[in-house]
């Protein structure tokens, strides 16, 4: 994932902050089936990336872009045991689509982007 930089703007500085704001992990509902651990695993693997996407999304004020992420995440992190992150996905897809307001929709990546930093793959222990 990307670093930003001093020139980052407030928005993108409120974003990144929300998803420094790691608090307990978030473990998959299908974290402890050895069928699905692997691709369980691969989805975890692949947030980092997401989340990359989304604040990229934000730089460049691309909420369409943005309510595409939310929209894809929406679906495939219930899919995934991760059923937690659907609201959140569901929100800043209406807010993105709706066109809600530049700060709606960040308040919304950030919140979504908050949960999503916290997942994990496994089980806890």
């Amino acid at each position: 994932m990307g670093e930003r930089g001093k020139g980052a703007t407030k928005a993108q500085q409120e974003c990144e902050m929300s998803i420094q704001s790691i608090s307990k992990p978030l473990y998959s509902e299908l974290g402890d089936d050895p069928d699905l651990a692997e691709i369980v695993e691969m989805f975890v693997d692949e947030m980092p990336d997401r989340i990359e996407s989304m604040l990229n999304c934000v730089d460049k004020n691309d909420w369409e872009g943005l309510g595409r992420i939310a929209h894809q995440l929406k679906g495939a992190a219930g899919s995934y045991g991760f059923g937690q992150i659907t609201p959140y996905a569901a929100q800043l897809e209406h807010d993105c689509r709706s066109q809600a307001g530049d700060q709606a929709m960040i308040a919304s990546c950030r919140e979504l982007a908050g949960i999503c930093r916290r997942i994990r793959s496994g089980a806890p222990s």
